[in-house]
């Protein structure tokens, strides 16, 4: 029996935009908008190398460790696509395209203040 999925999760409208290089927009279900650029995606990627380089060094806010992260080339989208009609594939600048975001792993990371209080203490305290 399928998982319900959380309305708040829904979105309604999606805009990647890759060609001007602005991220990703999504507007959910709830009103809510949502604005990711695409730096922050490709440290939030979802894929288990990355969440084994995040668990390795202890950092759960960073993709891949760089000891010297302010020469770290800003990371752009070269392209991106749906998958299915729940998750976006991007395929980055530095070659890396094996994270699928589904919209359920966006609406969780979302840069603002009340998506981080609605949704990740709570996920760090039904996993933790």
């Amino acid at each position: 029996m399928p998982l319900p999925i959380d309305p708040r999760k829904i979105p309604v409208d999606v805009k990647v935009r890759v060609t001007t290089g602005e991220g990703v927009e999504i507007t959910w279900s709830d009103g809510h908008a949502s604005r990711y650029d695409f730096p922050y995606l490709r440290d939030h990627c979802p894929c288990a190398t990355c969440n084994d380089e995040r668990l390795k060094t202890g950092n759960e806010n960073s993709g891949a460790s760089n000891p010297l992260p302010m020469y770290k080339p800003r990371v752009k989208a070269q392209s991106a696509a749906a998958v299915g009609n729940y998750a976006i594939q991007i395929h980055f600048s530095d070659a890396h395209s094996s994270g699928i975001f589904s919209f359920t792993h966006l609406r969780e990371i979302c840069p603002c203040d009340g998506c981080a209080k609605a949704f990740r203490n709570t996920a760090k305290q039904t996993t933790g």
